[in-house]
């Protein structure tokens, strides 16, 4: 079971199309709204074992403050208002879209960007710090600027957005920090190091591809109706990544030295697109579903991209120095 689940984490690039593809023939197939019941367990099941090796005091260590508060004005002083953009141009009559695409860009930063930053050979210090605050920072801000940008076309309820986020992020991150300090007090730094943090994360990409199939079972009699629909998504979406990415490289490569480069890049253009499919799925009633899907078609771009991404590394910040 393990092994299955770290073989689904590493190729999610596979996973995902497939997971939606299957989902799409579910609906078809077999009435899907009894689905809705599983969205609050996998929901749990996606967030908390990301939670699990989070290191939370990370975010009190100094040295790499220029890349932290570039990270955050990019994260939540420019991306937020792009997406807003892209969202009112492509889809000016079909706001739960537009909310999906504004929920992509409004929680930064996951485990992949510890990742993709270890494999570009960036500063993980960095990285993992701007994870953290990145989630924190994202959560709290996230119900103003849906009430700001989106309260006049969606029905936003503040209270029930901030309840969603207690109960996805903040419920979720205290059981994973109790259970990282229990494992730590039983078997000791290293042992959790080597033997328990690399066990949790797989199971979170159970529960993101068990709500990427709900997402596209619910939409599925409405997308055979409307295949180009998917289509449609695909260019905002492109749009949103290729901005990103250009932004944060020209800044990265401009404003700080390599290792904290890297960080950036990957600091800002990767999303919590789990936090934001689960959000979408909770928090915005019977067309949740639409936000949702733009969330899962971004998931294939996101790795994609990433992966894609780390071949340019040494092009655009020049070779890692030698050791």
């Amino acid at each position: 079971m393990f092994r299955l689940l770290s073989t689904l984490s590493k190729n999610l690039i596979l996973a995902i199309p497939a997971v939606m593809v299957a989902g799409f023939l579910f609906g078809l197939v077999v009435p899907a709204g009894w689905l809705k019941t599983l969205i609050v367990p996998l929901t749990f099941l996606m967030v908390y074992p990301m939670m699990v090796s989070l290191k939370l005091a990370k975010v009190l260590e100094g040295g790499d403050g220029k890349a932290q508060f570039l990270a955050q004005v990019i994260n939540f002083g420019l991306v937020p208002f792009f997406a807003f953009g892209l969202g009112r141009y492509f889809f000016p009559e079909q706001p739960y879209y537009a909310m999906g695409l504004l929920l992509a860009a409004l929680l930064p930063t996951s485990g992949m960007t510890i990742s993709w930053t270890g494999f570009a050979g960036g500063n993980l210090g960095a990285a993992v710090k701007m994870t953290v605050l990145g989630l924190i920072l994202g959560s709290l801000a996230t119900p103003f600027y849906v009430q700001w940008l989106m309260g006049a076309t969606v029905p936003v309820d503040l209270l029930a957005v901030f309840s969603q986020i207690v109960f996805i992020v903040f419920l979720p991150m205290g059981a994973g920090h109790f259970t990282q300090a229990y494992l730590l007090g039983k078997y000791g730094q290293k042992a959790f190091q080597a033997e328990w943090a690399p066990r949790f994360p797989p199971f979170s990409t159970l529960g993101v591809l068990g709500i990427v199939f709900v997402a596209m079972a619910l939409k599925a009699e409405q997308l055979a109706a409307r295949p180009a629909e998917l289509l449609q998504l695909l260019g905002p979406l492109l749009a949103l990544y290729a901005g990103n990415y250009l932004l944060s490289t020209v800044l990265a490569k401009l404003l700080l030295p390599r290792g904290d480069a890297i960080a950036l890049v990957y600091g800002t253009v990767m999303r919590n697109l789990s936090i934001a499919l689960a959000l979408a799925m909770n928090a915005f009633g019977s067309a949740s579903s639409d936000a949702a899907l733009v969330i899962t078609l971004a998931y294939i771009i996101q790795v994609q991209s990433a992966a894609w991404y780390v071949k340019l590394t040494d092009t655009l910040f020049g070779q890692k120095p030698a050791a």
